[in-house]
Formats: structure tokens, sequence, C-alpha cells
């Protein structure tokens, strides 16, 4: 008896631990966070013409157009790091791997001071067809990812992603991933700025 009384003790104090959802805090300011950046790509792109869509700067530069490609292929693959994350076992021992902080992640992926050039599968090809169809592919996996955030009683604190310069853990792949988009947002504004970028 005293052996069962035991293990039940043990597991009421560790479930919390490999079983603990997001807080609300954590929830409704992700959930914000992703329905900012879409309804910002939405403002920033709203009423184009083809001719302001399809617009470069410069040879090797993106248009407005490929800049939502981008997003929506990046979109599909945070999505797919996500579903990865979720489908391995809670893991409190790694957490100390994560050693960025939520802001710090968003400022740096934010930050257009410092460019980079993306990888050839996040390269856009026209692969979802034409613009329009394109843009909702991407609002169709953000409203998807939003649900995710708002609905899951998973533990994303110790499900856990692999970047460039480090681990990251589920909740900041999402929030990554939505910085990612105010990324792209600020270029899409800087290709408007440009010279030469039409009235019409």
């Amino acid at each position: 008896m005293k052996i069962i009384i035991t293990t039940l003790l043990v597991l009421v104090f560790l479930s919390p631990a490999l079983s603990q959802s997001l807080t609300e805090e954590e929830r409704s300011m992700t959930v914000a966070e992703l329905e900012n950046t879409r309804d910002m790509l939405e403002e920033s792109t709203s009423g184009l013409s083809s001719a302001q869509l399809n617009f470069k700067s410069s040879e090797d530069s993106w248009s407005i157009a490929e800049c939502v490609e981008h997003l929506a292929i990046s979109e599909n693959s945070f999505g797919e790091m996500i579903k990865g994350a979720l489908n391995a076992s809670p893991d409190p021992s790694k957490r100390a791997e994560v050693k960025i902080t939520d802001g710090d992640l968003l400022a740096m992926i934010r930050d257009r001071s410092g460019k980079v050039k993306t990888s050839e599968p996040f390269e856009p090809s026209g692969k979802f067809g034409t613009y329009q169809e394109t843009l909702e592919v991407f609002m169709g996996l953000r409203d998807t990812h939003i649900a995710l955030v708002d609905e899951t009683e998973e533990d994303l604190r110790y499900r856990y992603g692999q970047l460039p310069f480090g681990t990251i853990d589920g909740l900041q792949i999402i929030l990554f991933m939505s910085g990612h988009t105010e990324r792209h947002i600020k270029q899409i504004m800087e290709i408007k700025e440009s010279e030469g970028y039409p009235l019409n």
C-alpha cells in the first residue's frame, strides 16, 4: 500500500512538468502575434495592381508577389516543424538548451539590418499558381496555426526545434514564424518605396 501511495504522489508532482499547457498569457500573446502579422500582410498587399505586385527594384531583387510566395512556402515549412515538435514527447530535460527569450527571438527575426539570402527550397518559383492562389495558401495555413495555438492543450515549451543559431521551444517556432512574416512585410514596404515603383 505504501508503494502505491508513494507512486501516486510522484506522479502528481511530476505530471505538471510533463503535461503543462500554455498559460493564457502565452496563448493570447501568440495568437495576437499571428493575427497581427496576417492582417499586416493583407493590408500591405490589398488592392495592388499586377504591375505593382510584379515590380522589381533590381534584376536580382524579389517582387512583392515573390515575397508573398516565400512567406507561403515558409509558413508550410514552419508548420511541418511544429508538427514534428508535437510528435515528440515532452522533454523537460532539454529545456536548458533553449538559450533565447521570446522577445530576443522576435527582435532578431524582425531586424532587416542584416540581409540573409534564403536557401533554394524557399526561393519563389510560382509553385502555388497565381498571386491570389498563393496568398490564399498562406492565409489558410496561418488560420490553421492560429487555431492550433488557440485550442491546443499540448505543452509547447517542452517540445523543441532546431534553427541555425540553436534550440528553440515549440512556442518559439510559432513566434519565429510570425516574426519572419513581419520581416518580409518590411521588405514589401521597402519595395513600395523604391524608385520606379508603379503608382497603379
